[in-house]
This record gives structure tokens, C-alpha cells and sequence, in this order.
């Protein structure tokens, strides 16, 4: 059985139309950014999931209109996010996608985390953080659809267009990461366990660990009590609005 839930209420908004605007990052004062390195050392000899690649991350949210998010986001690389424990520091929050897949019974796929990752045994969506676009590209909804249909090819086999991925909501939890939730068609759950299967088969295959453990279904908050282990902080949170919208 799970612990009760230690994290912060998360903020749930809805949102028909998201505009993204690139800006520079916070400038680090030499102390912050050897702070900064030795902690990523530490924690990346730990770790080996970890990785100092590319990554975006929000400088600000604002809503100018009642269903329209304004996101200003920033380059950086995953070490900037060590800078939350840095005293006196400034961390830019994460942005990532996600997918909320439902079953053909209106069942939600939750996946959980392999230990071969940044999170092991955690409980989410499937999705992941946000990779910057090329030099001279842009960053907005369009790429994040292809964001989030990539991550649910890779982690579940499933090839799903992205144009058929609907922006479902956007939260803001730990550290005010900001997640950005998109809703895909209906598929039988066998489909989507075949499909998971598949993935996990191809990729022991080639002796590389699968990033997801193992997927289960839920169709209320009361299915997640059964799931051992952490979960994302928007979990509940989202399974819980999913429910009400199918009520």
C-alpha cells in the first residue's frame, strides 16, 4: 500500500490555447554555479540515469485570458535543476508532457518507473521533460504534441499522430514544474499490453534496461492506493478529474 501523500497541493488549470515564449536565463553568480556542479557530481555518481543533457525549463506562467496559458521558457541542461538545493539560488522549474492514455472501458494507463532511471519505482504518466528545439525552430504546442506522441511510442509502442493529441490540462507542483497534459484516443487495454510488451522485449533484447517497469489501469483515485511506490504529484490530481469527467 501507498503512504499517505506528502506533496503540496498541485495547482490544475484548464487551458484551450498555451503560447511559449523563449527567454534567456537567470544569470549565477560563481558561488551558485560551483555549488551547483558539486552537487550534480554527487548526485550523478549515484545515479547513473543522470545525464547533463539539453532540457527547457519555465521562467514564467502567466494567463492573460481565462483559457489561455502564456509559458516563458529557457535552455538549460538537467544539472540546473540541482540548483534546488543550493541555498539562495534561483531553479528554474521543469516542463514536461505527458499523455493520458484511456482504455476502450475508460480505464486510464498509469506506468511506473524502472530503476534504471532518474525515478525509480515512480508511478506517472507516460511523457517525459521537454528537449529545446534546433537553433531557429520554435518552440509551441505543435512540437510539444510530437514531444509527448514520441515518449508514448518509445516507452509504450504506441504510434499515435500528434495531431490527434488534445491539450487535456496543465499542472504546476513540486518546485513548480509545469506539466503539460495531453489526451489521446481511446485503446483497447490488450492493445496497449501487447504493445508495452513488445517494447520491453525489444529492449532487453539488445541489453538495455526498459524505461517503464510495468503498466497498470485505474479508473479512480481509489485504484492508485494499490500501487506500491511513489507517485508523480499530479497523479491523483489528474485520475481524480479524469473520473469526474466520465461521471
Amino acid at each position: 500500500m501507498t503512504q499517505p501523500s506528502t506533496h503540496p497541493p498541485v495547482d490544475v488549470i484548464e487551458a484551450t490555447e498555451l503560447r511559449l515564449v523563449e527567454e534567456p536565463p537567470p544569470q549565477l553568480s560563481a558561488e551558485h554555479r560551483a555549488a551547483r556542479d558539486r552537487i550534480w557530481d554527487e548526485l550523478s555518481s549515484h545515479n547513473r540515469a543522470l545525464f547533463d543533457g539539453p532540457v527547457v525549463a519555465c521562467t514564467t506562467l502567466t494567463q492573460p485570458h481565462p483559457h489561455e496559458l502564456l509559458l516563458g521558457w529557457a535552455r538549460v541542461t538537467y544539472r540546473n535543476f540541482a540548483l534546488r538545493q543550493v541555498p539562495g539560488a534561483t531553479a528554474l522549474p521543469s516542463l514536461f508532457v505527458d499523455v493520458l492514455q484511456p482504455t476502450a472501458d475508460g480505464a486510464l494507463l498509469v506506468a511506473q518507473m524502472s530503476t534504471a532511471t532518474a525515478h525509480p519505482g515512480r508511478w506517472h504518466l507516460p511523457g517525459g521533460s521537454v528537449e529545446p528545439p534546433d537553433a531557429g525552430q520554435t518552440l509551441d504546442t505543435a512540437s510539444l504534441r510530437h514531444n509527448a506522441a514520441r515518449e508514448l511510442l518509445e516507452e509504450l509502442g504506441v504510434d499515435t499522430a500528434p495531431d490527434v493529441l488534445t491539450l487535456w490540462a496543465v499542472t504546476r507542483g513540486d518546485y513548480g514544474n509545469i506539466g503539460i497534459h495531453f489526451a489521446a484516443p481511446p485503446q483497447p487495454a490488450t492493445v496497449l499490453n501487447e504493445r508495452f510488451a513488445s517494447v520491453v522485449s525489444a529492449t532487453t533484447a539488445v541489453g538495455q534496461a526498459p524505461e517503464l517497469e510495468q503498466i497498470r489501469f485505474v479508473h479512480s483515485p481509489a485504484d492508485l492506493t494499490a500501487l506500491a511506490g511513489p507517485h508523480a504529484d499530479y497523479l491523483e490530481p489528474l485520475v481524480d478529474r479524469y473520473a469526474r469527467i466520465l461521471l
